[in-house]
């Protein structure tokens, strides 16, 4: 999956504040939701268009791989649930594909920024942040066009009402892959001068979104990813001061940490500039770290276990791969109970651990406003 571009980076080698705004005391009616991202919220777009993931993705949930890098549902479902919507079909997704409840433009690798590198070379997709927007630019501008030109409701079928997309929710999950890029061309410490570029190239794909009539986002900061599994599996012998307490890379999260310190600044300052949206900064990073660090006292392995693939200092393989370890022909396949597991691959989390984060973000103990899912919806839904 292209979230892989974690490990080649990271085998090379979150401010708090007062809420800004009071929760609201009424549930919204959230009638779709259009999302952003990478492959933590990729629903079927990369696989569309490049390979899907065979088996055994999509197994526990789906019983058949889904477009999905993980076991089952991704937060993105789970938020999906929550809201009384179904499944998000992939913008890129052609076949059977329902758009009445919204799309998802979100693809494994993609970036913030764009990237000079091939899919095929480093697992970095070709539809970075703004090209997901210019997408979304055009689905909304054909799908209501072609709303308006029915006839009859069997031709309105599958594509979402005009008027819903002032009253949906703008999920966004990306910047991980930014970070791992220039991790893996920059080095840790010269990865900190880049992070302010890539903070301002995303405030201005939310600028597009609300200027094309975006009105509710709900924003997730990146999570621990000197915590990927996959990197830990290379890991021996390190230097004092190299790992945390509980075995995560400390440089590479602390890189993380500042890109969320920017990434919620921006975001405060963006309720300056669109006083008539909400902006909702979620702290993945806490919640994803939370649970890592409780893995056991939350019903899970050890947080370094992986559920699927081979991963040592010298080999590698990839879930659903078949390959060699120790001169012995393998097939990584899935371990015997994946919701005892939280990492699926080594980079992706499993349906369970997806579950176990979605329950504690969804409700708003980790926002910023705290709203809860279901509450974010501004109270002014008219466009200009």
């Amino acid at each position: 999956m292209a979230s892989i571009v974690f490990f080649l980076a990271l085998a090379a080698g979150v401010a708090t504040g007062e809420p800004s705004l009071p929760p609201p005391s009424r549930a919204c009616d959230i009638p779709a939701i259009y999302n952003f991202g990478d492959s933590n919220s990729d629903t079927g777009g990369i696989a569309a268009a490049f390979y899907p993931p065979g088996s055994p993705s999509g197994e526990t949930f789906f019983k058949r791989p889904a477009g999905r890098g993980s076991d089952g549902r991704l937060i993105i479902d789970f938020i999906a649930e929550k809201l009384g919507l179904s499944y998000l079909s992939a913008y890129l997704d052609s076949i059977k594909a329902d758009y009445t409840h919204g799309a998802n433009f979100a693809t494994g690798g993609s970036t913030i920024r764009r990237i000079n590198e091939s899919w095929f070379a480093n697992d970095v997709s070709p539809f970075s942040l703004d090209i997901q927007v210019e997408q979304f630019n055009q689905f909304k501008d054909r799908t209501t066009y072609l709303y308006k030109k029915a006839e009859n409701e069997s031709q309105r079928r599958n594509l979402p009402r005009p008027e819903d997309f002032a009253k949906a929710i703008y999920t966004i999950d990306i910047g991980q892959n930014d970070i791992a890029y220039c991790f893996r061309t920059l080095g840790v410490e010269a990865s900190r001068a880049a992070i302010p570029d890539i903070v301002n190239q995303f405030a201005t794909a939310v600028q597009q979104l609300y200027g094309k009539g975006a009105r509710a986002f709900w924003i997730h900061n990146t999570g621990p990813i000197g915590c990927l599994p996959i990197t830990y599996a290379k890991i021996h012998n390190p230097p004092k001061g190299y790992l945390d307490k509980i075995g995560c890379v400390t440089g590479h999260n602390a890189i993380a940490t500042e890109f969320n310190k920017q990434l919620k600044a921006k975001v405060i300052q963006l309720r300056s500039y669109f006083p008539r949206a909400v902006l909702i900064y979620v702290d993945m990073y806490s919640a994803k770290y939370e649970l890592i660090a409780n893995a056991k006292d939350q019903g899970f392995d050890k947080w370094s276990t992986i559920c699927c693939g081979y991963h040592d200092s010298d080999e590698d393989v990839y879930c659903g791969n078949q390959g060699k370890i120790n001169g012995t022909e393998v097939f990584a396949g899935s371990c015997k109970d994946p919701t005892k597991v939280i990492s699926w691959d080594g980079v992706h989390y499993t349906e369970a651990a997806n579950n176990w984060i979605a329950t504690r973000i969804t409700n708003g103990s980790f926002s910023d406003p705290p709203f809860s899912i279901a509450t974010t919806c501004p109270d002014d839904i008219s466009v200009s």
